[in-house]
């Protein structure tokens, strides 16, 4: 199944009929694409979005950055509350959002690290940054 794990309908299904899922996403809000992924997300090195920083923090900065990270997992735990719920009816156990996307075989993830900061990734992660550039006039 080829899917979009922002709205993870796509992967309900294909764990209903036990199908491989690809993946292809720009980014999901609270790092939950590096969580599923078991890839490392340590805040102290690691940018959060919209933070403002770079990939050489501050002592303080990275204060700031695993705070941002805290309260991202709360956010985000409220945000897709909805699409747990609809898995665990749907799939009758119970499920979060991590463990839903954790069964994805292939990340086809539009980053460039021209553009985003580097990052420690796993072998099942593709990166496709290139495929948003429009041809030069």
């Amino acid at each position: 199944v080829f899917t979009d794990p922002m709205t993870p309908c796509g992967q309900v299904v294909a764990l209903h009929f036990s199908l491989p899922t690809v993946f292809f996403l720009r980014g999901v809000p609270c790092a939950i694409d590096i969580h599923a992924a078991q890839s490392p997300d340590p805040p102290s090195y690691i940018p959060r979005l919209f933070s403002g920083n770079t990939d050489h923090m501050t002592f303080p900065q990275r204060v700031k950055n695993f705070l941002i990270s805290l309260s991202e997992y709360f956010t985000c735990s409220i945000a897709f509350s909805s699409f747990e719920r609809l898995a665990s009816d749907f799939l009758q156990k119970p499920m979060t959002i991590t463990q839903l996307l954790s069964h994805g075989s292939v990340w086809l993830k539009r980053l460039d690290f021209v553009f985003d900061y580097p990052m420690p990734i796993m072998p099942n992660m593709i990166f496709i940054g290139g495929i948003n550039c429009g041809q030069k006039k």
